[in-house]
């Protein structure tokens, strides 16, 4: 069951072509890691499915009862956002905003959603704690579970693991694994880690402003892309 497809999308930033004539699907039970080196496009082909950034040319469609104020963020962490002053509950709830229609306060159903992610990421007894005085794992899980209150089917992540030492990147990929086989959540994850990714997705979609491969995790390992990369020899 195919929930978002990618219909020949071309993107500009500052002017310049960022990505172009991008086509793809991400159907339920997908792990679709989006790679490719630095200026390839991706971060802006994620906020282009989002809506955050303008499209020039093609379609994004969300399908089969996604809304795209269905799908789940996690952005790339910026400094000012590191240092946010609120509580862990403060920031996980307001992953509900984006489901709100009307009024400007939280209903029974949305904290019973944050405190079911609070669990499901086993942060319940952060809940109280300043979001700024966490590590920087623990800032990502919070991050992951306001993502959680907004969907139930798709998640889109920007370069999640950026900046954590190895053991915190093991568990937070192991978190991603588990909420795509357990709880049934289709993910689709920016990353620059070509070798990480390849291991714990299910597609890959190599990027360098067009597509250089998309399709299963296997046949990229095999593909002549999928081993020029893996291999190192991108900068012999």
């Amino acid at each position: 069951m195919i929930l978002l497809s990618c219909r020949d999308l071309t993107m500009t930033y500052d002017g310049a072509v960022a990505v172009e004539h991008v086509s793809f699907d991400v159907e339920a039970g997908d792990v679709l890691c989006i790679v490719g080196e630095n200026g390839s496009g991706k971060s802006t082909l994620l906020k282009g499915l989002l809506g955050l950034l303008p499209v020039k040319e093609g379609e994004v469609l969300y399908q089969n009862g996604l809304r795209r104020d269905r799908a789940g963020y996690l952005p790339q962490q910026t400094p000012v956002q590191r240092d946010f002053p609120a509580s862990v509950w403060e920031v996980v709830l307001s992953g509900c905003l984006s489901r709100k229609r009307r009024g400007p306060f939280y209903s029974a159903h949305d904290r019973a959603r944050a405190e079911s992610a609070l669990d499901r990421l086993s942060i319940g007894d952060l809940r109280r704690r300043p979001y700024r005085e966490l590590s920087g794992g623990q800032q990502q899980r919070v991050l992951l579970a306001r993502a959680l209150c907004a969907t139930e089917r798709l998640l889109l992540l920007d370069e999640p693991v950026t900046g954590l030492d190895p053991v915190v990147t093991a568990e937070f990929y192991g978190l991603i694994g588990r909420l795509n086989r357990e709880d049934g959540v289709a993910v689709v994850m920016v990353s620059h880690d070509i070798k990480s990714a390849a291991g714990i997705s299910t597609k890959i979609l190599h990027l360098a402003k067009s597509v250089l491969f998309f399709g299963s995790a296997e046949a990229y390992r095999a593909s002549e892309t999928g081993r020029f990369f893996l291999e190192g020899r991108a900068h012999d």
